[in-house]
């Protein structure tokens, strides 16, 4: 047993994994254990009707294993939708690895994963996600050739990403303020991170009042003396001055505390997952006038860097690709305005409806 949000009152409440997986139409979730590598990781298959699915892993140290699960399961449902509104042939998964990845990172470690993602013969792709380096990548490639993103091939996914959520974020302007224009905008970046770092530098090229903030001390620093951003704390970010709040480090920070203080009409940032609850918080932001672009539409740079990786395609189809998003966003917001429906479920509602067209393409003959 392990204890879950209930997202229609956000209460807490207990369930088994196999209850968990059925509610979340999850197909496959492997747990992995080596006590002579000390590793501890959770690979979830959320629906491959599209394709295998691919989805990053992410390196964090959780408070516990349910926290654990509850996150995975969560990123690779997200992977399912990110890849299927973003036109990919691919499926949903992610993977996490428990542990900080500061300090229990081996190759033995790795590679013992790259073992387990081999075991599930092709089913799961991994690549990069928080607190994973091309380098790591190398290590697990040497047991499985079911990785994404390795130097030398399409590499860091970051720049695509950031300029993913750059293109999107301009879409969102384009519907707020009339013109796409982000010179001058007041910009809250929550984690400077590689892909938090790399948006940081397309807002200020344009011109944009940025302010950031990181759990990591030297990076934040070096982010502010390179691009002459403002430094804020970690908690204050929520009340600077805003036009634009860009959640970029673990997601749930869009919630019943933090929008009572936020001052921004526009919600776009890299992070996985922002809204604490779905249903409730995506339904407020609506209320109170703010666009929110949905993360998983406006993050899917990384995977579109990836699958160009898997299907034989150019590092310039990837920035094309990326860029489409600023077409994808302005549709979902266009017709969320129509409909008078948040964000989230229109974006929802294109991904589900590409993988009922195309699993019906599959059927047997």
């Amino acid at each position: 047993m392990f204890e879950v949000t209930n997202t229609s009152d956000n209460t807490r409440v207990q369930s088994t994994v196999i209850e968990h997986m059925e509610k979340m139409n999850h197909e496959q979730i492997l747990f992995c254990n080596d006590s002579a590598t000390g590793l501890k990781a959770i690979i979830a298959v959320h629906n491959t009707v599209l394709g295998p699915a691919l989805g990053g892993t992410r390196m964090w140290t959780y408070a516990n294993e349910a926290e654990a699960l509850h996150d995975v399961m969560r990123l690779s449902r997200g992977m399912t939708y990110k890849n299927a509104i973003s036109g990919l042939n691919l499926g949903g998964g992610k993977a996490v690895i428990i542990g900080d990845s500061r300090k229990i990172k081996s190759e033995a470690l790795f590679r013992r994963f790259g073992k387990f993602v081999q075991s599930l013969a092709g089913k799961y792709i991994t690549a990069e996600d928080v607190g994973i380096s091309p380098q790591d990548m190398t290590w697990v490639a040497m047991e499985t050739k079911h990785v994404a993103g390795l130097p030398g091939k399409s590499g860091d996914p970051s720049p695509v990403t950031a300029y993913g959520v750059y293109m999107g974020m301009k879409a969102c302007a384009k519907a707020q303020f009339g013109q796409d224009s982000l010179e001058g905008k007041k910009i809250a970046v929550q984690g400077v991170g590689h892909v938090g770092e790399y948006l940081v530098k397309h807002l200020t090229e344009e011109g944009a009042k940025v302010f950031v903030t990181d759990i990591h001390e030297p990076t934040l620093k070096r982010v502010s003396e390179t691009y002459g951003v403002q430094v804020v704390g970690l908690d204050e970010i929520y009340d600077v001055p805003m036009d634009i709040y860009a959640p970029c480090a673990l997601g749930a920070t869009i919630n019943d505390k933090t929008l009572n203080r936020l001052s921004c009409s526009i919600i776009a940032g890299a992070a996985n997952n922002q809204l604490q609850v779905e249903e409730t918080h995506g339904l407020e932001v609506m209320k109170r006038g703010i666009i929110y672009a949905p993360d998983f539409t406006l993050n899917a740079g990384g995977v579109i860097n990836c699958y160009s990786e898997v299907a034989g395609l150019t590092s310039e189809w990837a920035m094309q690709k990326a860029e489409e998003i600023y077409t994808t966003i302005g549709n979902i917001v266009s017709r969320s305005q129509a409909e008078e429906i948040p964000t989230y479920k229109i974006a929802s509602k294109m991904a589900e409806e590409r993988i009922e067209s195309i699993g019906k393409v599959k059927l047997p003959l």
